[in-house]
């Protein structure tokens, strides 16, 4: 899946990337299909398919449907279950490859909150300015960094001149 930035109102950016897993992922979950008709083979043949088939769509169409979205909507960052005003925020940081391992590695920000997701290569770091927020920074896996930043930044200016 890739991120979809929709019609901007106004000059709100708005932004919006579910974070599914990769090809290869679902497919892996496609697995499991062969392993339940081999549990129900002994009952009936095409039960037990039937049965598989069903739980492979099931699994499937869960790791996709419940995937987190990141969104950015007027002046709010939501990451997953989180939410905050992009007012409170620094700075976004895109990173990919080698920087973006690293950030989410040993230089994950202690205290920080995290949506981060295998298979996505990219992340953006965003540090948090709210005194009152124990949180120190946001790191939010993303298939398009540079995007999200320039979004997340544009919503800034767009809070700081509303």
């Amino acid at each position: 899946m890739t991120a979809t930035p929709a019609p901007v109102r106004g000059s709100q950016p708005t932004y919006r990337e579910r974070l599914a897993p990769s090809l290869w992922l679902i497919v892996g979950a496609g697995v499991v299909a062969p392993m339940t008709t081999l549990v129900f083979v002994g009952v009936s043949p095409v039960f037990s398919l039937a049965i598989g088939l069903a739980v492979a769509i099931a699994v499937v169409a869960c790791l996709i449907g419940l995937a987190p979205c990141v969104i950015v909507d007027g002046t709010t960052l939501r990451a997953g279950r989180a939410r905050i005003d992009v007012g409170l925020l620094g700075e976004p940081v895109a990173l990919s490859g080698e920087e973006a391992r690293i950030a989410r590695g040993q230089d994950l920000a202690v205290g920080g909150w995290v949506l981060i997701r295998g298979g996505i290569d990219g992340v953006v770091v965003v540090p948090v300015n709210d005194p009152d927020d124990p949180t120190t920074a946001w790191t939010i896996s993303t298939r398009t960094p540079e995007r999200l930043a320039a979004v997340i930044a544009h919503a800034q200016r767009g809070a700081v001149a509303g």
